[in-house]
């Protein structure tokens, strides 16, 4: 698992705030003791909860940023792990068809991801944010919970807190030349959320955008991703 090219910049537009080199540092390393852990791990994102920043390290481009899009879009066990602060299991297989979840199972199943793992990081009491585990089999993270935890017990939380700013690479991302087809897209990936949700146009727009912003891509990316699901 590597960093997608958005985080480094972001990290990188960190300057002399933080030690970037260390962060990507510790970003390496977490990645290859959880793959060590469970090999069928293929994606990671580290979530602060109070700045709304994702570390994704991913298999394949967005694939984790979009998931985790989707869920703070319409839920998920990142969001459940947040607000219960527990540790949160998840299976693909069998929820497609469930209300609960229904957008997350759809997006995980169409892109290969058969379960997950929600890890809170508290300390002191407070839950700071989450890490996210998606593994590309059912049973990616049986019997394993502990030992990733222990994983992230130390070296999550110091990334949460050197988060402590916004990635303007992130909101520069919106201003692509194409904006017209950026429009339509996010008009039929509202229609999508609309009927889901139950919801005027203009707040479906919104609720993309936020959620794009919080995953650390573009709203333009998560409309595409989402019309290509809705189609399904």
């Amino acid at each position: 698992m590597e960093p997608i090219p958005e985080t480094v910049r972001a990290i990188e537009e960190l300057g002399p705030f933080v030690a970037q080199g260390e962060m990507l540092e510790v970003l390496g390393n977490l990645s290859r003791q959880v793959e060590a852990v469970a090999p069928r791990c293929v994606g990671m994102s580290v979530s602060s909860r109070e700045y709304g920043v994702t570390f994704t390290f991913v298999a394949s481009a967005l694939q984790v940023a979009f998931l985790d899009a989707v869920q703070f879009l319409d839920g998920g066990p990142c969001v459940q792990s947040v607000e219960l602060g527990a540790v949160v299991g998840y299976r693909v297989e069998g929820a497609i068809d469930e209300q609960s979840w229904a957008l997350f199972a759809r997006a995980a199943a169409a892109t290969g991801i058969a379960s997950t793992l929600t890890l809170p990081l508290v300390r002191s009491g407070a839950i700071e944010g989450t890490v996210n585990l998606y593994g590309s089999t059912a049973d990616a993270f049986d019997g394993r919970h502990e030992r990733l935890a222990a994983v992230f017990e130390t070296s999550a939380h110091r990334l949460v807190t050197n988060a402590d700013l916004s990635f303007s690479t992130r909101q520069l991302a919106e201003a692509a030349p194409q904006l017209l087809e950026a429009e339509s897209l996010l008009n039929q990936s509202a229609s999508v959320v609309a009927a889901l949700q139950r919801v005027d146009a203009t707040t479906a727009r919104d609720r993309i955008r936020t959620a794009a912003r919080g995953a650390g891509i573009s709203p333009t990316q998560l409309a595409e991703a989402l019309v290509i699901l809705g189609r399904r």
